[in-house]
C-alpha cells in the first residue's frame, strides 16, 4: 500500500496529465488511482480483479472506464502493464516502482518479483557487445511450482 503522500502525487500527476490531454477529471478516474495504489506494492491485478474490487467496496465504476483509465495511467507513467504468457495484461503501481524482474509459475500462475544484480551486469555486457545504450529490460522467468503443499496449487 502507498502511502497517502505517493497516491497524492499520482493524483497530481494525472491530473496534469488529463488537462494536456484534454481530458475529463472524473471522480471515477481518480478511484481507479486510490485503489490501484491501495494494494501492497508487488502485487498484480488484472482488470475483472479491479472492477469486482471497486464494485464490492461500493464504487459505481464500469469495466470500460478501467480499462480506458489504467490505459491513461500507463501512458502517463503511473501504472506498468504486464503480458505474462497466457495471462491476461496485469497491472501495477509505478510512481515507487523500483526496476525488478519476475518468476510466474507454470502449474500455480503465482508471479514473484525479484532483483539481481548480475542482471546489471550481463545487460551492460550485452549492451558494449551491441554497441548499445540498452535504456530497459523485461525478463520473465517461467517454471514449475516445486514447493511441498503449495497454497496456490490448491486454489486452480
Amino acid at each position: 500500500m502507498a502511502e497517502k503522500s505517493v497516491v497524492e502525487k499520482a493524483k497530481k500527476i494525472f491530473e496534469n496529465f488529463l488537462a494536456r490531454q484534454g481530458s475529463r477529471k472524473t471522480p471515477e478516474r481518480f478511484s481507479v488511482i486510490d485503489e490501484l495504489y491501495a494494494l501492497p506494492q508487488d502485487e498484480h491485478i488484472d482488470v475483472e480483479g479491479l472492477f469486482l474490487l471497486m464494485r464490492n467496496k461500493g464504487y459505481s465504476i464500469s469495466m470500460a472506464t478501467i480499462y480506458n483509465t489504467l490505459d491513461l495511467l500507463v501512458e502517463c507513467g503511473l501504472a506498468v502493464k504486464h503480458q505474462f504468457k497466457d495471462k491476461v495484461a496485469l497491472y501495477e503501481q509505478a510512481l515507487t516502482y523500483k526496476h525488478h524482474d519476475h518468476h510466474v509459475c507454470n502449474q500455480c500462475r503465482k508471479i514473484r518479483e525479484f532483483s539481481d544484480e548480475r542482471i546489471n551486469l550481463i545487460k551492460e555486457a550485452m549492451g558494449r557487445e551491441f554497441q548499445s545504450s540498452i535504456t530497459s529490460h523485461s525478463l520473465v522467468l517461467y517454471g514449475d511450482c516445486k514447493i511441498p503443499d503449495c497454497e496456490n496449487l490448491r486454489i486452480i
